[in-house]
């Protein structure tokens, strides 16, 4: 690994025990993410980006998951090069939040809504960078600045039913960035928000990224935002990575049926389709697995 690289998932592969038998929800993905650089993880649902981040962050419930091959490589601020998938749980607890943070999809569901906006930032203060009440208290303040929350003083002893999706978005946003983490990783962080308020909490999080120099995987289903945020795309199907590069590489020129047919199916400004196109319409996969692209036209 590079000193530029935070981190490199090699080779991942994590499993789900059901009733049915055994899912390989995660199969032998590999990628590689740089300080200052966004990776977007993309596919429809299902296709194992979520999982990669939870197992990224040892968050997968054993049972029924289990990450059962592969390395996890992370450039440590304090412990150098590590392996995440040979350290212990005391040990991944002072990497979570501390040095990898997550913001996930619906904040209303990670903010507690019995606990003032500005205590759950300041616990984290508390249990990660050991301040007393009056320091948390300060910092929680820089943060709500950081992410341009308006009225700090009064969403500091604001509850998340009081705010807007936006600036609930923008307190997970604060919490994740509380202890400087080396990597963010975001999964699906704008699908609730309209086109407006997603528009500025992507501009934050690129502000974010150059003025911390952190890394960002960000997850999403949606190849606008891809195109808007990232610096190399990762598309995901099946569990399986099946293309990746560039943001300019993957948009100009796909080379996998089922990358070509997810760029295909964005409904055109200039004309309006009779019926919306689906992945089906542009491949196939065979009984052997193999993906095989369809020369069709939707209109």
């Amino acid at each position: 690994m590079s000193e530029n690289t935070l981190a490199e998932i090699h080779e991942l592969e994590t499993i789900f025990t059901t009733d049915e038998g055994v899912v390989k929800a995660v199969d032998k993905v590999s990628f590689s993410l740089e300080k200052g650089r966004t990776v977007g993880v993309v596919g429809e649902s299902g296709s194992g980006k979520s999982v990669t981040s939870l197992s990224l962050m040892r968050l997968i419930p054993n049972p029924p998951g289990r990450i059962v091959g592969g390395r996890l490589m992370y450039h440590s601020r304090t412990k150098g090069l590590v392996d995440l998938t040979k350290v212990s749980e005391h040990e991944m607890r002072e990497f979570r939040g501390n040095e990898i943070a997550m913001i996930f999809q619906e904040p209303m569901t990670s903010l507690n809504p019995v606990f003032t906006c500005g205590d759950q930032v300041m616990e984290a203060l508390i249990l990660h960078e050991k301040m007393n009440k009056k320091q948390a208290r300060a910092r929680t303040l820089e943060l709500f600045v950081e992410v341009e929350l308006p009225r700090p003083e009064n969403i500091i002893e604001s509850y998340p039913h009081q705010l807007s999706g936006g600036q609930k978005q923008r307190v997970m946003i604060a919490m994740a960035m509380s202890c400087n983490p080396r990597i963010l990783i975001a999964d699906e962080p704008t699908t609730a928000l309209d086109v407006t308020v997603q528009a500025t909490i992507l501009d934050l999080m690129r502000k974010l990224r150059d003025s911390h120099d952190m890394g960002i995987i960000f997850i999403t289903h949606d190849l606008g935002v891809i195109a808007e945020i990232a610096d190399h795309v990762v598309v995901m199907y099946k569990g399986k990575i099946v293309e990746q590069g560039s943001v300019w590489e993957i948009f100009s020129n796909p080379q996998h049926p089922y990358t070509k047919g997810l760029l295909a199916c964005r409904p055109p400004l200039h004309h309006r389709l009779k019926l919306l196109p689906t992945i089906s319409d542009f491949m196939e996969e065979t009984d052997s697995g193999e993906m095989i692209e369809l020369k069709k036209s939707v209109d």
